[in-house]
Order: structure tokens, then sequence, then C-alpha cells
């Protein structure tokens, strides 16, 4: 008789049938938060004033930019705000080389004078049932 067995004949449950624990996954993973690079330079200060927490947000490889191989531009509503940051864009590539599903989303807005303040996202990985 095992232990689980021996604790179920003392309490008068021996008879009844052991459920397993099962887990739900989560429908996504969260892989990242970042701030958006390189805001000043495309479309942010025209887009911001449609942007809000929790906007979609658009994720395109760059195999060949010129600047990093690994590059990832982000977008919102098909036009460039900006980038993943270098230092934070490899699993981020890699993931959408290899064609997994993932997401992106708006998590803070912040006037600033520093563009790297402006706009932070978080990078979702979706995983499929």
């Amino acid at each position: 008789m095992n232990r689980r067995q021996f604790f179920r004949s003392l309490l008068g449950l021996a008879a009844l049938p052991v459920v397993a624990r099962v887990e739900a996954r989560p429908p996504h993973l969260v892989l990242q938060h970042s701030p958006l690079a390189g805001f000043q330079f495309h479309r942010g200060e025209a887009l911001w004033p449609r942007l809000a927490v929790g906007s979609p947000l658009g994720l395109v490889r760059e195999p060949r930019n010129p600047h990093d191989p690994r590059a990832v531009a982000v977008t919102f509503q098909g036009e460039k705000l900006g980038y993943v940051p270098r230092v934070d864009n490899a699993a981020v590539a890699q993931l959408l080389d290899r064609g997994e599903r993932l997401e992106a989303r708006v998590t803070r807005l912040r006037r600033s004078r520093d563009p790297w303040e402006r706009v932070g996202f978080e990078v979702v990985l979706e995983r499929g049932e």
C-alpha cells in the first residue's frame, strides 16, 4: 500500500476514484516587454494620437536590414513605428523565422522628450490548442 492509498483508507475514501489534476495551458505566453526603438525616425509622431494601451502591433522581420540582420520592425496599422531593440530581438527574430505566431501590443504610452520612453510594448507567443 502506498502513502496515498494509506491516507485514503484512513479517511474512508478508498472507494473514491483518484482524479488527476490537469492544469489548463494559457492561450498565450508573454515573451518580453521592451521599449520601442527608433520611434523618432519613423511614423511614431504621426501615429501617436491613434495609439492606446492595448493597441495591437505588427512584427515584421527584416533579414536584409543593413544595420542588423536580426531586425524586427514594429508596425501599427501597416505603418512602421520603429523596431524591437537590437538587444532584445534575437529570440523574436528566430521565432518569426521558424513561423511561430507572435503578436505584440502597446503596454505603455508616455509623453517624454526621450524617444525610448515614449512607447513600451510586449511580445506574446500565441499557443494553439
